[in-house]
């Protein structure tokens, strides 16, 4: 992050520790601090709590980001000594201050408390981690990430902060307007309230997105249609919704009895949505309802042009992928001007998308004639042949489908089959698990027309380029660090050596003092003698006044 363009500092106060704090409702602990941001100018550090912003108590992330949008900023921390800091100052209206917190949200994640009869997690199989079992319905990660929520969560305090803070986009899982049969599908009997709440946003002018989990013989056909007219009144604050097939998994003993969608319920839903799109375009120069792509695959229907996607608006529910995915590639290789280079390699997907990658390898081969690229479909046989997506597909079905197949010089495989930012799939078998197994390196690859094409002509794309960098750096340092440890060890030892011969040289030179004075106590004791002898003429009794002359001398040399 780049140092604050407008950052002025216009007052400081310390109190230090012990001071009782009647405004401690929420305090929220720092993890890191962004270097070159207003957090490190302020010198705040992990483990400084955040107490306050403008007088206000900060209960979670929709607080933090609504007053941290302001020029002036009156803010408090407690230090991790326990003293408190208050700092005033001036930036930019918009301007991050660099914090991360301990929680995303600042507070705890709110679980969902539905029984839907579509849901996905309640058709997991048993064993698997923990995380994949937690069904979230929080409003702010719709607003923070993009999650579908169903608004049922929500008490009059949260609609009523939406509503202030004028957060938009809210996405929001309507399943039907049709209040029964939504009480019924989500099993909660608040779920009916649905329009009432829709309507109020609306009226504060928040913008909104819609989307329909279709179920066969539950919400299709005539309560479709109700639905996708109620939603469209909404138009222009509900700006777009989908209409998404049902997931079945071969897991669903004693859940509702669901049937998976047929070719001709595909049909009937895509010949609904296909009225609306035009009566839509006609008043309003918008399609606003979209059916994902499994629909026309199961219908055997073409998938629409383009423009019809309005802007791919509802991209996350799987409603234009395929086509953003044809036309990125497309423009991608009219751009390139094919060679001879050599390569052989696969890519494994889903059933959905099966069909357009072995189209798009072959147009890739007409353009690279020695590029040979074999694309394999793979069947979930872990959650059933239902499941066609390749978000879905486990490591275990990888290795049992493709062991033994000409794999190639190396196995593409898309970003979604791992969890976010790791190399791990959804039975917990790692990228190295597989690719041991399969005895073939494995390119993840994002799901980018452009990077799809880098990938299949096995050029480096700029993550990997980054991720080369990132791990020649680690090298480096490692070895750096290895040095840094040798050199110390190298010293310690040197010291030690150093001070066991200044030690030895001491004691040398110790004694060799002790030898001379004994010697010097000597010659002086014979000397005196000598010279009393001789001044005395007379031969001196050795054994009683020599003890008198070693007294003396004695003292004389010491």
């Amino acid at each position: 992050m780049e140092k604050s363009a407008v950052f002025y500092l216009t007052a400081y106060r310390y109190r230090p520790a012990g001071r009782e704090v009647n405004f401690m409702k929420h305090a929220h602990q720092i993890k890191s601090v962004a270097p070159g941001s207003i957090a490190e100018e302020l010198e705040l550090e992990p483990g400084d709590k955040i107490l306050q912003i403008n007088g206000q108590d900060i209960e979670d992330v929709l607080d933090y980001r609504f007053y941290i949008q302001n020029e002036e900023i009156d803010m408090v921390v407690q230090k991790k000594d326990g003293s408190e800091v208050e700092w005033e100052f001036d930036k930019d209206f918009y301007e991050d201050l660099g914090i991360e917190f301990e929680s995303g949200l600042m507070s705890d994640y709110r679980s969902c408390t539905n029984k839907c009869i579509f849901c996905f997690i309640d058709q997991m199989p048993p064993g698997m981690r923990d995380t994949l079992y937690f069904k979230d319905d929080d409003a702010r990660l719709s607003f923070l990430q993009g999650n579908y929520i169903t608004l049922t969560n929500m008490k009059e305090h949260d609609l009523s902060r939406i509503i202030k803070y004028h957060l938009s986009p809210i996405n929001i899982s309507v399943q039907t307007t049709n209040p029964e049969l939504r009480v019924k599908m989500l099993h909660n009997r608040f779920a009916g309230k649905i329009m009432e709440t829709l309507n109020r946003l609306r009226d504060a002018d928040i913008e909104m997105n819609g989307q329909i989990v279709l179920c066969k013989g539950v919400n299709d056909g005539a309560e479709l249609e109700r639905s996708i007219r109620d939603l469209a009144g909404l138009y222009p604050q509900m700006q777009s919704m989908s209409v998404v097939p049902v997931g079945l998994s071969k897991y669903r003993e004693g859940l509702y009895p669901l049937e998976p969608l047929t070719k001709e319920d595909a049909e009937n839903a895509l010949d609904i949505i296909g009225r609306f799109q035009n009566e839509m375009y006609e008043r309003f120069g918008t399609h606003f309802v979209h059916a994902s792509d499994e629909f026309y695959l199961l219908a055997n229907r073409p998938l629409p042009p383009e423009e019809v996607y309005d802007g791919y608006v509802q991209l996350e529910n799987g409603v234009g992928m395929l086509r953003l995915l044809i036309e990125e590639t497309d423009y991608t290789l009219e751009a390139l001007s094919g060679d001879e280079r050599v390569h052989t390699l696969s890519l494994a997907t889903g059933k959905l998308a099966y069909p357009f990658l072995r189209d798009i390898a072959a147009k890739v081969h007409e353009k690279f004639p020695n590029v040979n690229i074999t694309v394999y479909e793979i069947l979930n046989d872990f959650f059933g042949h239902g499941v066609t997506v390749s978000g879905l597909i486990t490591g275990q079905d990888l290795i049992k489908q493709l062991k033994g197949k000409p794999l190639g010089e190396v196995l593409l495989l898309p970003a979604n089959m791992f969890r976010s930012n790791e190399e791990v799939f959804l039975d917990d078998l790692t990228k190295q698990d597989v690719e041991k197994a399969l005895q073939v390196p494995i390119n993840i690859v994002k799901s980018d027309g452009q990077e799809l094409i880098r990938a299949m002509l096995m050029e480096e794309s700029e993550e990997q380029a980054r991720q080369a960098a990132v791990q020649y750096r680690e090298i480096v340092n490692l070895a750096k660090e290895d040095a840094l440890k040798t050199k110390a060890t190298i010293q310690e030892q040197a010291n030690q050596e150093y001070k066991a011969k200044l030690d030895q040289a001491r004691r040398e030179i110790e004694a060799e003092k002790a030898q001379a004075k004994a010697a010097m106590k000597q010659e002086i004791v014979e000397v005196a003698i000598d010279v009393a002898t001789k001044v005395m003429n007379k031969e001196m009794d050795t054994k009683t006044n020599k003890a008198l002359v070693e007294d003396f001398v004695e003292e004389v040399v010491n």
